[in-house]
């Protein structure tokens, strides 16, 4: 018996040692995938939306394959031994690449992702990749994993939805660089001000502030997530210069006086060919 319990002491040291060496092995640079998305995404000339070359991911299918086998490797013995930074961008990275493989398990035969699902299935439930052990979909990831307001906490943080890209012009633009842990809080931030600031998805307009539907969708997750935010208008306030340059819409905006309407979202696909 007493061999027995050195030996799962020794196991358990093993495994535990194993763990932490890969979690410092795993390139949280993200040298591939950042490779992928810098040739592959392209700003437009604004500089607040992007469009994706699927028809050069799809080119270069096997290069995107390597960059997924990367993150299915990945357990969650190792993942637990990321930190919270790393963890995110991990989750980030991943939703991304694996929701481009997505729109290539049809492309170019698809106008949009909802092409994917049916009348009685969503395209982000389908289980389609395996992650940290089991089989996962894409809302698995963002509703199970990084929203604030989930079971367990999340990662208090509603910045991740200008970071989770759903392949289309209504979403925020997918950056053309890989999310990292050293750049995170800046890569969110600047992903925010880029969104806000796109006129075409948050303006403001006839006394209105017209803002995008994932202001409606996510509403309770930018209300209790983030550097004491309590109501949605507490976003704009934050962010008033870049929705206006007019001092006085402004001061409105900080004044959380502007009433509120949500615009129809463009599921259409995000794809530099059209």
């Amino acid at each position: 018996m007493k061999r027995f319990t050195i030996f799962l002491i020794a196991a358990a040291a093993i495994f535990h040692w194993a763990g932490a060496a890969f979690a410092q092995g795993f390139d949280h640079n993200y040298a591939a995938w950042d490779a992928q998305v810098k040739k592959h995404v392209k700003w437009l000339p604004d500089n607040k939306q992007s469009r994706v070359n699927y028809k050069g991911f799809a080119a270069e299918r096997a290069e995107l394959t390597k960059v997924l086998e990367s993150f299915s490797a990945v357990t969650s013995a190792q993942y637990g031994a990321f930190s919270k930074e790393q963890q995110m961008a991990f989750l980030i990275n991943a939703y991304n690449a694996y929701t481009i493989e997505l729109i290539l398990s049809k492309y170019p035969n698809l106008k949009s992702i909802k092409d994917l699902g049916t009348t009685f299935s969503s395209p982000w439930k389908k289980k389609f990749f395996p992650l940290l052990g089991e089989e996962r979909n894409l809302d698995w990831i963002e509703h199970e994993r990084l929203r604030p307001n989930i079971a367990g906490g999340g990662f208090q943080d509603p910045r991740i939805h200008v970071a989770i890209v759903c392949a289309s012009i209504g979403c925020p633009a997918l950056p053309p660089e890989a999310f990292t842990a050293a750049k995170l809080d800046s890569q969110l931030e600047d992903g925010m001000k880029r969104f806000v600031g796109d006129k075409t998805r948050n303006r403001y307009a006839d006394g209105k502030l017209q803002v995008s539907s994932i202001f409606k969708w996510f509403k309770e997750d930018f209300e209790k997530g983030y550097k004491g935010f309590s109501k949605v208008e507490d976003v704009f306030a934050k962010y008033a210069d870049t929705l206006s340059a007019d001092a006085n819409i402004q001061g409105q905006l900080r004044a959380k006086t502007v009433p509120i309407s949500h615009l129809d979202y463009d599921w259409s696909l995000n794809d530099a060919g059209r």
